[in-house]
C-alpha cells in the first residue's frame, strides 16, 4: 500500500498529471469535434427530412380545398413554417416557400397540365406532360 501511495504522491509532484490531463484533452478534443459535427449534420439531416414530410402532407390536405392557388399556397407556408417552430426547428419562409412549391409539383393529387390547354402548333391537341410526368410521344402522322 505505501508503494502504490509512494507512485501517486510521485506523479503528483512531478506534474506528470498535469500532463497525462492536457494530452488527454489534446486527444480527445478533435474526436469530441468530430462527434459534435456528425450530430449536428444528423440533427440537420432529420429537420429537412420532418420538414419534407410536413410539407408534402399540408400541401395534400390542401389540394381538394375550394380556394385559389396563392391562397393554398400561402397558407400551406404558413402551417408548415409554425409546425416546425412548435416542434423547435426555425426556418425561413423562403426556404419553407421553396419546399412547398417543390411539394406541389411533387404531389401526384395536383395536376400538371392545364385542363383547358389549345393544341399546339403541331396540332396535338392532348397535354404535352401526362399525369406521371412522361412526355407524350410525337405521333408521326399529325406532324405530317
Amino acid at each position: 500500500m505505501k508503494a502504490a501511495n509512494d507512485i501517486f504522491t510521485w506523479i503528483f509532484q512531478s506534474g506528470a498529471i498535469a500532463w497525462l490531463f492536457y494530452f488527454g484533452i489534446a486527444i480527445a478534443k478533435p474526436w469530441v469535434d468530430g462527434k459534435i459535427k456528425h450530430a449536428k449534420t444528423a440533427q440537420q439531416r432529420e429537420a429537412w427530412t420532418l420538414l419534407e414530410q410536413v410539407t408534402m402532407t399540408t400541401v395534400n390536405s390542401l389540394v381538394s380545398s375550394d380556394k385559389s392557388g396563392p391562397q393554398k399556397f400561402a397558407e400551406a407556408s404558413d402551417q408548415v413554417q409554425s409546425y416546425m417552430a412548435d416542434h423547435g426547428v426555425h426556418i425561413d419562409m423562403k426556404t419553407v416557400q421553396s419546399v412547398v412549391q417543390a411539394a406541389y409539383e411533387q404531389s401526384p393529387l395536383t395536376p400538371t397540365t392545364e385542363p383547358t390547354k389549345k393544341p399546339d402548333k403541331l396540332g396535338q391537341k392532348e397535354p404535352d406532360l401526362v399525369p406521371d410526368g412522361k412526355a407524350k410521344a410525337i405521333d408521326p402522322k399529325e406532324v405530317a
